[in-house]
């Protein structure tokens, strides 16, 4: 079945001057090809390209995160030094208690009691679920559920195991023993099953 063409198309184009016949027919036959062809329609696939940038946020976000070398020291965060050489990791959500308050990433999300107080009852009973005994801080289980929910996002986008997460914990070196453990169980009650506690290296114990 031949081609119509439209009025000025490449049938009502007369061969150039000096151009053989044959190479003017074998040039003629290939336009009509190329014009008999379906357009072809070239779109940008935004849905992709929306996907990856999504997947590069969070990993900005996730890159926000301190590291022992942009830890700003100070009277109310002292961090306690080690004769440990190995590196530090940036895998995790940053959990930091200073003599004052504890943060998750760079949100405060509790002020703590007097330092004596801590050493018995921690952060103190308003701050518990069931009294001064119980070891899970409220407060920072709420952030730290948010903070779960996009480290596990992180996890599945890098193709690590997504059922747990791992804390970065910045603490003070004065830091009583019973707030670490209840810093510690409340961590472990969000699925964070892995704990970093960040130290100085030091070439001597207690240098």
């Amino acid at each position: 079945m031949s081609q119509a063409q439209p009025p000025g198309g490449p049938m009502s184009i007369p061969p150039a001057k000096g151009v053989p016949m044959p190479q003017y027919k074998a040039a003629l036959r290939r336009a009509i090809r190329r014009n008999a062809m379906e357009p072809e329609i070239n779109f940008l696939n935004i849905t992709a390209m929306l996907d990856i940038m999504t997947i590069i946020l969070v990993f900005l976000l996730k890159s926000l995160g301190e590291t022992s070398a942009s830890v700003p020291q100070s009277d109310d965060l002292r961090i306690p030094a080690s004769v440990m050489k190995k590196q530090p990791t940036d895998e995790g959500v940053v959990v930091t208690v200073s003599k004052s308050q504890i943060l998750v990433g760079d949100g405060q999300v509790l002020k703590l009691p007097g330092r004596e107080s801590m050493v018995q009852s921690g952060v103190g009973a308003s701050n518990k679920r069931s009294g001064p005994n119980d070891l899970y801080i409220v407060p920072l289980g709420n952030a730290l559920q948010a903070a779960r929910k996009l480290d596990r996002a992180v996890r599945q986008a890098k193709g690590q195991d997504p059922s747990f997460s791992e804390a970065i914990v910045i603490a003070d070196k004065t830091t009583p023993y019973r707030l670490l453990i209840e810093v510690f169980n409340t961590l472990g009650e969000h699925e964070f099953a892995k704990f970093h506690l960040m130290v100085l290296q030091s070439k001597t114990i207690g240098g």
